[in-house]
């Protein structure tokens, strides 16, 4: 029976540290907010000094969704440092990829790593970045926030009254958003990155209430994603790496 154990031991821990973080598959939610678009979201990339393949398997993963509109809920670095992870700029040049246009908030990884270097890189490569700030994309108007841990989000200076999307890195926020808007997007949580089956530990002050899925107390909707990387630990069990569609 001891070696029965110790053999699903292994099968588990080389699941969970080998296999499953290097997976990823596509999550779908309807809208009819946004019919006839299709629109891609990706958070949580934290992508380290050997998953340049990892990343191109993400870049191509989207482009195969045909999406009309990509939005990202930042966190592109990997470790506070920046120590363990691939330069920004080979990053934003792969992800510059895309063959849509992309918009994206930061994630306290890129905030704690150098806010203004990670945005600046990004912009030089097309990608938009949000810092409290709105753009238009056709008839949506996208707005995103400050990341909560290493920013000053302000709701109230990123929305416009016709504001229908609004991206913000911590779903910590949710309550925070009095106005009206379509839909919030965010990632940060990781789907807890372990889960049996339920999330053990969420970095939120909402223990796992927020981890991941489709909510809607306040009359806006937001969807949490379980993101694409890691952090502390390069581990992931029942929380498989997701890009989210919704069409």
């Amino acid at each position: 029976m001891y070696k029965y154990f110790i053999l699903l031991f292994f099968i588990l821990y080389v699941w969970a540290f080998f296999i499953e973080p290097n997976l990823l598959v596509v999550k779908r939610y309807k809208s009819e907010k946004f019919k006839g678009k299709k629109i891609v979201f990706a958070s949580d990339f934290h992508i380290g000094k050997h998953d340049l393949k990892r990343l191109r398997k993400i870049v191509n993963l989207i482009n195969r969704q045909n999406p009309d509109l990509v939005l990202s809920g930042g966190d592109f670095i990997k470790g506070y440092s920046g120590k363990s992870s691939l330069d920004i700029d080979t990053i934003a040049k792969e992800i510059s990829k895309i063959k849509a246009p992309i918009y994206t908030v930061l994630g306290n990884h890129d905030g704690k790593f150098d806010k203004f270097t990670v945005k600046n890189t990004l912009e030089k490569y097309g990608i938009k970045v949000l810092l409290n700030s709105f753009e238009k994309f056709k008839d949506i108007t996208i707005a995103g926030i400050d990341d909560l841990q290493t920013g000053l989000p302000n709701v109230q200076t990123a929305l416009t009254e016709d504001s229908v999307i609004l991206l913000t890195h911590n779903p910590d926020v949710y309550y925070d958003i009095k106005q009206p808007v379509d839909l919030i997007l965010a990632g940060h949580v990781h789907g807890g990155q372990v889960r049996l089956p339920k999330a053990i530990i969420v970095p939120s002050k909402y223990g796992t209430k927020f981890a991941c899925g489709d909510f809607n107390e306040t009359g806006n909707r937001m969807i949490v994603t379980k993101g694409l990387g890691t952090s502390i630990l390069t581990v992931r069990f029942l929380t498989l790496p997701e890009i989210i569609v919704i069409n």
